[in-house]
């Protein structure tokens, strides 16, 4: 890693950067074998850890293995050096021999970078904000790979990822495992919906189908992670969605994520799945929507609004809605499709733009007024104001 060319660089646009990277590379080169590092709260509540600089250093090569990352290259860290993504930056740099340069985490990372890069690795909101600025994005297409991770990739961004001309990868890791143990391509002919995990590392299933790592050069122990997960015989996978994210509703188990995957073609605007208490099933699903001003917030249906459609959903006096309700007949099987729509200003946030799942399910219980077990033809009364 040539520090010189980055600190020179960093000097007109902020001191922070060069301070962070300067005592990162202080706590490295500390005669201690171990670094402390902040965990993502992936495989439960967020917590410091204790992690060997020799798993490090075994996750960095694996990483460069893959990529063909040789002395020389070019590469950008445009993320904090206080989570374990943009530190394996650094170590990645030093383990190759790569020519690090440093950028005030922003989100557009590619503002001023004008020298081609070999690699890079950004967050999906920094893909997407570069991708909206065409200077910023004819500089990410002179970058030869793109890893994308910390957060999930919509279809809308993933679509605009395969129109680019570079090597662009979505990661699948967290902190135990010191940044990513499995990579899938989200463009060109290899591009796939499954991760392909590093040869070292072995997968299998828990009894709850969630995925369990076992990656003995950068984790001491076996880590059962919270992710569902659909894991292939030559060990390639997909995440299905987060187990806290399942609705059992007459008992079955429903992956909140699954249904929102389907109806995103469908609806334009914002919206979440969740769910409310139900007396007969234990759970009913509820689609919380943020309709747009002006314009209709999904495709309306062509075909005929049928009455025994209308007694399945409670009606909300507004023929948009109606339409939606016909259009989700039509793309989810019976026991996916909600028991309640429920209109929203603004779908629940957390601090990183990801859905709130416990705001969201607080939300609708509070819309959902009365008792919880009230009937479902009931819940308009929840709905305020169009």
């Amino acid at each position: 890693m040539d520090t010189t060319s980055s600190h020179s660089q960093l000097s007109a646009i902020s001191s922070q950067p060069e301070k962070d990277l300067k005592a990162f590379l202080s706590d490295w080169e500390s005669a201690s074998p171990y670094l402390e590092v902040q965990t993502s709260g992936s495989t439960g509540t967020p917590k410091r850890i204790t992690v060997r600089k020799e798993q490090m250093i075994n996750s960095a090569r694996l990483t460069c293995d893959y990529l063909g990352l040789r002395q020389g290259d070019k590469a950008l860290l445009c993320m904090p050096l206080r989570y374990i993504a943009g530190k394996m930056m650094v170590v990645r740099s030093l383990v190759a021999g790569l020519d690090l340069i440093v950028r005030e985490p922003s989100g557009h990372p590619m503002a001023d970078v004008d020298t081609p890069l070999r690699f890079a690795a950004m967050i999906p909101l920094q893909v997407y904000n570069t991708l909206q600025v065409p200077e910023e994005r004819e500089r990410l297409c002179r970058t030869d790979i793109l890893i994308i991770g910390g957060g999930a990739i919509d279809h809308e961004l993933e679509a605009r990822i395969q129109e680019l001309p570079i090597h662009v990868y979505s990661t699948y890791g967290m902190t135990e495992t010191l940044s990513h143990i499995a990579l899938r391509r989200l463009n060109g002919p290899d591009a796939s919906p499954y991760y392909t995990p590093f040869p070292s590392v072995k997968l299998s299933l828990s009894a709850d189908d969630t995925l369990v790592i076992d990656a003995p050069l950068v984790a001491d122990e076996t880590l059962v992670t919270n992710d569902v997960a659909e894991l292939l015989p030559d060990g390639r996978f997909r995440i299905l969605g987060r187990k806290d994210n399942i609705i059992n509703s007459g008992g079955i188990k429903i992956q909140t994520e699954s249904v929102e995957e389907a109806l995103r073609p469908v609806i334009s605007a914002n919206f979440a799945i969740t769910s409310v208490p139900d007396p007969k099933f234990g759970e009913a699903m509820v689609l919380l929507i943020v309709p747009t001003i002006g314009n209709e917030p999904f495709q309306p249906s062509e075909t005929s609004y049928s009455d025994h459609r209308k007694r399945a959903f409670p009606t909300i006096g507004n023929e948009l809605f109606r339409s939606l309700e016909e259009k989700i007949f039509e793309i989810l099987p019976k026991y996916q499709r909600p028991k309640h729509i429920l209109r929203v200003e603004a779908i629940p946030l957390t601090g990183s733009g990801k859905i709130d799942r416990a705001a969201c399910r607080k939300l609708a219980k509070q819309l959902y007024k009365g008792s919880a077990f009230c009937n479902p033809q009931q819940s308009r009364q929840a709905l305020p104001p169009a």
